[in-house]
């Protein structure tokens, strides 16, 4: 199924996004508005548990395309509705309630490291480069890049980051904590569909969402507010089915097989 500059395939529950615009997958606002609403369809599309996101070529994404941001100069208005739209697409991708993949085949600069940042799990090519270069251009991060990416890491890393232009490749991201493995090109997609197997086949859709929300959420609140609003969540999964097959399953010692209701 094609999207403008977006493509993507189904197997076995996963979702795989695959960024399609040559020659280094520019987000322009053609390619944001594809990637929206292709993320608007997996939302929709109950056939689809789990999201990978890749780039086609030797690029994930290379960033913003910068061709566009001429027509904002003295107008900041503009600028700024540059930066929302894409912070709302990215958004979308971390409050999807399904977990999303990003499997970095290449670089991520700029944009492109800011859409992976806004993914549940990051799996880099020991080959990929990524970074947050805004600063050479007389800019910032503003798809998000400055808050993620300080709240993977901490303050002194993301600044040191974003102030240097500094890239890394794969190794040093995970390292940094930044992506959760680095793996070599050839193994890449092989160990992204593995997780993503892993928790389409073992998981419950419900439980997953909820995971996804308690983590997000809870990292916007005290500590207090946060153990409510899991305590909130974790009462909630009562009333699916699939608590009911989980537990039953385990005192039984077989696998369980849920519904995802």
């Amino acid at each position: 199924m094609d999207f403008k500059n977006v493509k993507l395939s189904i197997e076995d529950r996963v979702g795989i996004v695959m960024i399609d615009h040559p020659p280094a997958n520019a987000l322009n606002a053609d390619t944001l508005k594809g990637l929206s609403d292709c993320i608007d369809y997996i939302q929709e599309n109950q056939e689809i548990k789990v999201v990978i996101i890749t780039g086609s070529g030797r690029f994930f994404i290379a960033g913003a395309d910068i061709k566009e941001f001429p027509s904002a100069y003295g107008n900041a208005a503009k600028g700024r509705a540059f930066a929302e739209n894409g912070q709302q697409v990215f958004n979308k991708i971390e409050q999807l309630g399904k977990p999303v993949i990003a499997a970095i085949n290449g670089a991520a600069l700029g944009g492109g490291f800011e859409l992976a940042l806004s993914c549940h799990l990051r799996i880099a090519s020991d080959q990929a480069t990524l970074g947050l270069p805004e600063l050479k251009l007389g800019l910032i991060p503003g798809f998000g890049g400055t808050q993620r990416l300080a709240r993977l890491t901490n303050k002194a890393k993301a600044l040191e980051l974003i102030l240097t232009s500094q890239f890394i490749d794969g190794k040093e991201a995970e390292k940094q904590g930044i992506v959760n493995l680095s793996v070599p090109q050839e193994e890449l997609m092989v160990t992204a569909r593995r997780y993503a197997d892993m928790i389409a086949q073992e998981k419950s859709a419900p439980s997953l969402a909820a995971a996804i929300q308690a983590v997000s959420k809870g990292l916007e609140m005290s500590l207090e507010e946060g153990q409510k609003l899991e305590a909130e969540l974790f009462a909630q999964m009562f009333n699916t089915e699939d608590v009911q097959e989980g537990v039953s399953a385990f005192i039984e010692k077989r696998k369980a097989e849920f519904k995802d209701k």
